[in-house]
């Protein structure tokens, strides 16, 4: 629900005890392939989408203008390497936002996403968190590294569960929009399934849900971003490429690097914000690590940077789309 506060000492102290003790960053994941067969595998009890209600991120003493960040991430195929990635580079996440002070009170929700058509495992959620309970949630995600094989995975499940299933203060209080990233490589199936839906998530819905209705209604809550990564099967893809900009125009991001998706994520958020321009995130990158993936991002974003600066006009004129937050976008 986002209490607490991140502590960097904390998760290096729970890093330095796991290497004592041999334990992965991942031990759920990892104890439930080697202790159970395939038909036995399910999700952490914290990350079960099923008959959650809503995941809630709410304003409090300690955070009174909180924030809500969703980061959602495929595990199947070659994408199961991107959890492990996100927890080592948490801190440098958190720094960015906080220090920097990019966003006042951010709250993340981490979630992972398979195939509802072949996997045992295709969705799970966590809750929003502003302390190190956010790294335990990641650490609970199971990697089932499954999916069809198809190019297309469940994201629709996903983008479904956070536009019905959330409820952000930032919002409903202030008429903020939260922050949605969705990490994969595939195609989206068109078509939000009632079957799949009551399956995994328990709702019972009178009929299937086109999966641009479902991105149109998840828009008026969140600023939704898909990132795809290269050293993914489906990397450059012109096919995946194009659907995810049909259906979120700008808000699509090709990232060179892995390792550089902590840092993309906090840069856009920056830009997002208008707390930075891109030269000067990248100069905190530059600023927080010698080894920061600079190139990888400038470029990731310079597209991205580029057209906020160029389509933000006065509202009111004609041929053009009305944003959720009151900006009027080309």
């Amino acid at each position: 629900m986002g209490s607490g506060s991140w502590s960097t000492d904390v998760y290096a102290a729970a890093a330095s005890y796991r290497r004592r003790t041999g334990r992965s960053a991942f031990h759920y994941s990892d104890s439930v392939r080697h202790s159970s067969q395939r038909g036995d595998w399910k999700a952490h009890p914290d990350l079960d989408p099923h008959s959650v209600g809503t995941r809630e991120s709410r304003d409090s003493d300690e955070h009174p203008t909180s924030l809500a960040i969703g980061v959602l991430f495929d595990v199947t195929g070659s994408m199961g390497q991107v959890p492990r990635t996100l927890q080592t580079k948490l801190p440098e996440l958190l720094g960015l936002l906080i220090r920097k002070g990019y966003v006042d009170g951010p709250q993340i929700l981490f979630g992972a996403i398979g195939d509802a058509t072949c996997d045992r495992v295709p969705l799970q959620i966590g809750q929003f968190e502003s302390d190190n309970r956010m790294d335990d949630h990641l650490g609970n995600i199971f990697i089932e590294g499954g999916g069809g094989g198809q190019k297309t995975e469940s994201y629709e499940l996903a983008l479904y569960f956070m536009a019905r299933h959330t409820s952000i203060d930032c919002y409903d209080k202030r008429g903020k929009r939260g922050y949605l990233f969705v990490i994969g490589d595939e195609l989206p199936y068109r078509r939000v399934k009632r079957r799949e839906i009551a399956s995994v998530i328990g709702d019972d819905l009178g009929e299937d849900i086109p999966v641009e209705r479902i991105v149109a209604e998840l828009q008026r809550m969140y600023e939704v971003y898909y990132i795809l990564p290269q050293g993914a099967s489906y990397a450059g893809d012109t096919e995946v490429l194009a659907a995810w900009r049909g259906l979120l125009r700008q808000n699509v991001i090709e990232l060179d690097d892995l390792d550089a998706v902590c840092e993309t994520i906090a840069l856009t958020i920056g830009l997002a914000e208008d707390a930075i321009d891109l030269d000067e995130g990248l100069e905190h990158l530059r600023e927080t690590d010698t080894d920061a993936p600079v190139g990888a991002v400038g470029k990731a974003l310079a597209a991205y940077a580029h057209d906020r600066a160029a389509v933000v006009v006065s509202d009111g004129l004609p041929g053009l789309d009305d944003d959720p937050k009151g900006i009027t976008r080309l």
